[in-house]
């Protein structure tokens, strides 16, 4: 196994929208560190603990939703699924999509978005 230097430590903080946010090198090292968590999954099995992330799909979305939730559980994080299909969930709907991720960011530690 090759041993990596980190451009910069992957964290929570770092957006990933289009994935033009992100140089090659750190899209290199999220693909390797993305690899590590599957070779050695109980490494990394509290990551997430004490952490809430939001999942928000547009569409009714099986695989998806279920990959991420299995993903953030095993990694000792804590799933809240907005349902798109209830109107109290649906964005822009009751409040303003900005207004319900201001609220978002004060309550979860990530959100996982597929919109379309």
């Amino acid at each position: 196994m090759t041993t990596t230097t980190l451009v910069a430590p992957i964290s929570l903080s770092n957006d990933l929208l289009t994935g033009a946010e992100w140089s090659p090198a750190h899209t290199r090292e999220l693909l390797q560190l993305s690899a590590d968590i599957k070779a050695r999954p109980v490494r990394y099995a509290s990551t997430l603990h004490g952490k809430f992330i939001a999942l928000i799909f547009e569409k009714p979305s099986l695989r998806t939703r279920v990959t991420f939730d299995v993903g953030i559980q095993s990694m000792g994080g804590s799933v809240v699924f907005l349902d798109h299909t209830q109107a109290s969930a649906s964005l822009g709907a009751r409040e303003s999509i900005a207004d319900v991720a201001r609220n978002l960011e004060r309550w979860v530690q990530g959100i996982v978005a597929r919109v379309y």
